[in-house]
C-alpha cells in the first residue's frame, strides 16, 4: 500500500498504514489487533478515512460490524473479495494454502457461511474499485468471469456501497494503477469516482 499512501500524502491526507499478521490469526482477530490503534486515530478528531486492499475490506467491516468505528469517513475498497474468492474454494483445504495465507486467508471463500458473505450489507460510505487483469493465469482458470486473478468481478461487490467501478488492473498491484489512485482520491473527496 506504500505507492497509494505516498500518492494521498501528496495531495494533502495524513495518512497511517496499518498491517495485520493474517498468515497467523483470523478476520476477527485481525480486527482485534487493529482495533485500538484505529481508535486512538479517530480520537484525534477529524473524519477517519480508509484505503483497504483485499482482505483489508473484509477486515474493516468485521471491524465496523462488531462495534462501529468513531468518525468513520469514506472508505475505498481495492478489489476487495466482498463474496469470498473462488480461489479459496479451490485450494483453501491445501496445506501450501494455509502456511501462504494463513487462517484469515482461509476465511474467504464463496460459501454462505464464510466470513465476508456473514457480514451481510456495508452500512458506511464504501466505493470498491476492482480489476478486470490477471497476472497468474492459473488462478484465474479456477474463478468464473472477469476477474483479477484472485477475485471475480462479479465477487467485489457487496450490498449498500455507494459507487463501484472496474479498471484494467490486477489484484497485487492495483494500488500501484494510477487510474485506481486518482479514482481513490476522487471517492474521499467526494464520495463518487471519476466519471471518465
Amino acid at each position: 500500500m506504500e505507492p497509494m499512501r505516498r500518492f494521498l500524502e501528496k495531495h494533502g491526507f495524513e495518512t497511517l498504514n496499518l498491517g495485520y499478521p493474517s498468515t497467523r490469526l483470523t478476520v476477527e482477530e485481525c480486527a482485534g489487533l487493529l482495533r485500538p490503534r484505529i481508535v486512538d486515530a479517530a480520537e484525534r478528531g477529524g473524519s477517519l478515512h480508509f484505503v483497504t486492499h483485499s482482505m483489508g475490506g473484509i477486515v474493516l467491516r468485521e471491524l465496523q460490524a462488531v462495534a462501529p468505528i468513531p468518525n468513520l469517513g469514506r472508505c475505498v475498497m481495492l478489489s476487495p473479495p466482498n463474496q469470498g474468492s473462488h480461489v479459496v474454494d479451490r485450494l483453501g483445504g491445501w496445506a501450501p494454502f494455509g502456511w501462504l495465507n494463513g487462517p484469515a486467508g482461509r476465511q474467504l471463500g464463496t460459501g454462505r457461511d464464510s466470513t465476508p458473505n456473514r457480514l451481510g450489507e456495508v452500512d458506511f460510505e464504501v466505493g470498491v474499485l476492482t480489476g478486470d487483469r490477471s497476472v497468474n493465469w492459473i488462478l484465474s482458470l479456477m474463478i468464473s468471469g472477469p476477474n483479477d486473478g484472485k477475485v471475480a468481478v462479479s465477487h467485489a461487490e457487496v450490498a449498500g456501497r455507494a459507487a463501484f467501478k472496474v479498471l484494467h488492473a490486477t489484484h497485487p498491484f492495483i494500488m500501484r494503477n494510477a487510474k485506481a489512485q486518482a479514482n481513490t482520491l476522487a471517492f474521499l473527496r467526494s464520495g463518487a469516482f471519476l466519471s471518465e
